[in-house]
């Protein structure tokens, strides 16, 4: 596809983008501590804080990716979301009383409360590796729809989205970047509803026949329990295999990931987080149903043509809308991409400042250390180049190879065993070896999370029961 966007397209989009540059600006006002640039002083609603975080793991790959998913077969990969609400409960219950109880502006430092400094470094690294590597994929995505629409290449359309986002992140910390979630999510969901709107009038009989030919194709089925997969560990998206992967994934993600576990600590309450968390969920499984509402009924307006991955929204996008309405549509595309790049650069420096840095109250320092991650950022996703695979598959496994040791970690944390260093090292490096001995067998990603978790558990205990017998 050609660049398409006229100029009425690229006013929307320099409205937008200077319109949040300029939020961004206003808002810095507040942050005048660390405390405020990292927590917003603890004083966020709930209910912001929930859109927030439902953005932030939005981003681009819901956005375009997920279209796809359901254009090219059936709603199995909803299961997931079935899961993600089951994730979430648990780190109400497990996880979110700790960290409230500590008082911590990392939750990496409650790592280093129960099990040492030594340690607490080792999860934060982790944890950063994983930030950078999940994210840039995301970036670049966002940059190759731009790429796709607009006269640029990938490395001008990463710093076009990377120089606005950092510009707001910088100056307003997670307040500013709390609340432009909080629109952004609400631009994206109405972009997904004006495309639906759209779609209404280009099939014959509406959404209602669109709906029906859909079923009729078998486009519908959304529980995956085929005898043939229902136990098979090579089906990622068997119901048994989606529901728990999407359970650990999120009980990891929201649990032990400082992006996501950041912005509740902004809350002003325990009750406050839990309601904002457990939300998310409820949210996420609704605007997953309504893109892969999007993406089936695609399907239907283009009569099952086979479209390259991952281009079947975007080929809607340069097809059918008007002008004026593609510069809306591609400003919910930029407004996905930025809430999860601002949210990753403000919860890296955090992690840096407060598990790596001595000072933890140089507020100049805590904007330098964003800005060197905001560019660490752009240059992973000019480096990437992989086309091959839906986005959103494969940033969801880059974050199941780091996941899992993570959650085994805290979860030990949870019990009163006194552990050697060795020990909990030993667990992490088994987790990750676990999930290399699993994709080299061609397990399905979605048992990732649970086995490593295991493993890391089970390898850390053990160990240290021969630790602690050697040294008697």
């Amino acid at each position: 596809m050609t660049p398409t966007l006229d100029a009425l397209d690229i006013g929307v989009l320099v409205i937008f983008l200077g319109g949040t540059v300029a939020y961004g600006l206003w808002s810095g006002r507040h942050s005048t501590t660390t405390e405020a640039y990292f927590l917003a002083g603890r004083t966020l609603p709930w209910w912001a804080v929930m859109l927030s975080v439902v953005a932030t793991e939005t981003s681009v790959l819901t956005f375009i990716s997920v279209p796809g998913i359901a254009y090219r077969g059936n709603w199995f990969f909803l299961q997931l979301a079935l899961g993600y609400i089951l994730g979430r409960i648990a780190v109400s219950i497990l996880l979110l009383p700790l960290y409230y109880a500590k008082g911590i502006t990392s939750i990496y430092q409650y790592i280093g409360q129960r099990f040492g400094r030594q340690v607490q470094r080792i999860s934060s690294a982790i944890f950063m590796v994983t930030r950078i590597l999940a994210d840039g994929v995301r970036f670049f995505a966002t940059a190759l729809l731009m790429v796709t629409l607009l006269p640029l290449t990938i490395p001008q359309a990463v710093l076009l989205i990377g120089g606005v986002t950092l510009i707001y992140t910088l100056a307003g910390g997670i307040r500013a970047v709390v609340w432009m979630d909080a629109l952004q999510f609400g631009l994206y969901v109405g972009c997904g509803l004006i495309s639906l709107y759209i779609i209404h009038d280009l099939i014959e009989g509406g959404l209602a026949a669109g709906l029906a030919q859909l079923g009729a194709a078998g486009k519908l089925a959304m529980i995956n329990l085929r005898p043939g997969e229902l136990f098979s560990p090579m089906a990622a998206y068997a119901f048994p295999a989606a529901v728990l992967g999407g359970g650990f994934l999120s009980f990891a993600s929201h649990g032990t990931d400082h992006m996501m576990v950041q912005r509740l600590l902004s809350t002003r309450s325990l009750t406050a987080a839990r309601m904002a968390l457990v939300g998310s969920g409820l949210f996420v499984f609704a605007q997953f149903a309504l893109f892969m509402l999007v993406g089936g009924l695609l399907w239907v307006v283009f009569q099952g043509e086979a479209i390259g991955v991952d281009q079947e929204y975007p080929r809607f996008i340069v097809t059918y809308l008007p002008p004026g309405l593609r510069g809306v549509l591609l400003a919910g595309v930029l407004a996905a991409a930025m809430s999860t790049l601002s949210s990753s650069i403000n919860s890296l420096a955090s992690s840096t400042v407060n598990d790596w840095l001595k000072s933890t109250s140089d507020l100049r320092l805590s904007r330098f250390v964003s800005l060197g991650w905001g560019l660490v950022l752009m240059v992973v996703a000019v480096m990437f180049q992989s086309r091959e695979n839906p986005v959103v598959e494969l940033g969801l496994q880059i974050a199941s190879y780091t996941y899992g040791g993570l959650l085994g970690l805290f979860l030990l944390g949870r019990t009163t065993i006194k552990f050697h260093t060795a020990a909990l090292v030993t667990g992490l490096l088994g987790a990750a070896g676990a999930v290399l001995v699993l994709k080299g067998l061609g397990v399905a990603w979605t048992w990732y999370i649970l086995v490593a978790t295991a493993v890391n558990m089970g390898l850390a205990i053990g160990v240290n029961w021969g630790l602690t017998r050697l040294r008697r």
